[in-house]
């Protein structure tokens, strides 16, 4: 991954002045010590803040030693005023967690009340309108906050890679496709740039890419991934063009930020000048952590970078598609395990999933463009996708979403994907989402989501739900169990 952010996680302990700091000391180097055993980087920052002017040679010390994400440690009650002010000055992600207390032999002179100096914490942050991300019980033994931090590693990486972002659009959505267009105002409120450029613009880009020097190499690497699964090699000069000019327009236009992705047009007009279809080189720039959306969906590529960083794995975009046929479904019972028919859907696209997230794959041509662009002939400017069936796991759909008022909502949802055949074309599998058929009636249609996912391949509904809290978003939409209802679900007594 050559497009996410590096995590440089500090720990700073904190101490109230009428408590012992050797405490807070002693406490966290036994943090420290289990985040070694548990293979989890920390940069232990030695200033233990007591007052105002401890706080300050605190952040000094994180600047020195490159911490970009930090978490605050209450090793006893700590001084809410500094512990807070520190968490402002801090420019990055910010963790507060606190220390349990150890066992019966230190209550009596050594109890640290960090239980009680959480709660002063959060309120002073309230005071101060900053959101510090605290976990679900955020106190523990120095084990118990060592895995706490590495749930937060996620999490800062996305944060970290949202505020370094530029989104690269070219062109405007195709006119049967407006559904997923929204609002740019809110990518601005979440500190994401975005360039947006017509589809002249990428068209010349490929052209002045012609003779470029990686071509060689790009065509090189291109028949080492695909191997025996290339009908096509006279294409890929083409892709390798098409490849060399979205990375070095990458490189070239990041400007003052660090990291950039695309949502690109991919057709009607795109194959009569280009002569392909662009979907395997998308797949590519996944793979890279360069997550490309289809048909122009910015909000769809800001999903799908999330879910990169979160995962540290590519993610691709997907058509929420079809339904799966009855006799499917009757065929694999054994490999559905406890879910139902109305549990599973089909997720595809034309062919822009990674290689090393298929299956299966071959380079192939896109049939429904075909059969508009070029009906009775042999595939030629179709060509171009990356086909096959997606890998079964663990699977988390995610979207963040602007609404046309400019707020912001984001569902999640956690399932497998099934190694089932769908015996249908594009880069397509069978997914299994519990309650699914509510989930989407009640979510997806009821609030109005277009019909794009970003496909996390984990299962990281947690990470998600955690990044959204800290970026503010209140309204955030999950696949609800059976036992809760939906606010506008027609409640089961009104069924029968």
């Amino acid at each position: 991954m050559i497009n996410i952010p590096q995590v440089k996680l500090g720990i700073v302990a904190v101490s109230r002045d009428c408590f012992p700091i050797s405490l807070s000391e002693q406490r966290r180097e036994a943090v420290v010590a289990c985040c070694a055993e548990k293979e989890i980087s920390i940069i232990e920052l030695k200033t233990i803040i007591e007052n105002e002017t401890d706080m300050l040679k605190a952040l000094v010390e994180a600047e020195q030693k490159g911490v970009n994400s930090l978490v605050i440690y209450l090793g006893n009650f700590g001084p809410e005023g500094p512990l807070t002010q520190m968490a402002q000055r801090f420019d990055g992600p910010v963790m507060f967690v606190s220390a349990a207390e150890e066992s019966t032999a230190c209550l009596a002179d050594a109890r640290g009340d960090a239980y009680c100096g959480m709660l002063n914490a959060s309120y002073s942050a309230g005071l101060r309108n900053i959101r510090p991300h605290i976990p679900e019980y955020p106190v523990g033994t120095p084990s118990e906050v060592a895995t706490m931090i590495g749930d937060f590693v996620p999490v800062v990486r996305t944060i970290l890679g949202l505020k370094g972002l530029k989104i690269f659009s070219f062109g405007p959505r195709p006119q049967d496709f407006v559904a997923c267009n929204a609002p740019i105002k809110a990518l601005f409120d979440l500190g994401v740039e975005i360039m947006e450029n017509s589809e002249l613009d990428l068209y010349d880009l490929y052209l002045e890419a012609a003779d470029h020097k990686d071509i060689p190499a790009i065509i090189a690497d291109m028949e080492a991934e695909l191997g025996d699964n290339n009908p096509y090699p006279d294409l890929l000069p083409k892709l390798a063009q098409y490849e060399a000019a979205l990375l070095d327009f990458h490189k070239a236009n990041l400007g003052a930020s660090t990291f950039g992705v695309f949502a690109n047009k991919c057709w009607p007009s795109f194959e009569k000048f280009f002569g392909f279809v662009p979907c395997y080189v998308n797949a590519r720039l996944a793979e890279r952590g360069i997550p490309v959306a289809c048909e122009v969906d910015i909000y769809g590529a800001l999903s799908e970078y999330m879910i990169t960083c979160a995962t540290n794995l590519p993610a691709t975009l997907l058509d929420i598609n079809n339904s799966v046929p009855t006799d499917m479904v009757e065929a694999n019972k054994e490999i559905m395990g406890d879910y139902t028919a109305k549990d599973l859907f089909m997720g595809f696209h034309c062919g822009n999933t990674a290689s090393s997230c298929m299956k299966n794959s071959q380079l192939r041509f896109q049939k429904i463009m075909h059969s508009l662009m070029e009906p009775g002939k042999e595939p030629d400017i179709t060509r171009g996708t990356l086909e096959g069936q997606i890998k079964p796991g663990e699977v988390t759909l995610f979207r963040l979403q602007s609404t046309a008022d400019t707020k912001l909502r984001a569902y999640v949802a956690q399932g497998d994907i099934l190694d089932i055949d769908p015996q249908s074309f594009g880069s397509i599998a069978v997914f299994a989402i519990p309650e699914m058929q509510r989930f989407y009636r009640h979510v997806l249609i009821q609030k109005r989501y277009p019909h794009h996912a970003g496909i996390a391949f984990a299962n990281v509904g947690k990470t998600m739900y955690q990044v959204l809290n800290l970026l503010g978003v209140t309204e955030i939409d999950y696949n609800q169990p059976a036992s809760e209802r939906y606010p506008n679900e027609i409640p089961c007594t009104f069924l029968s």
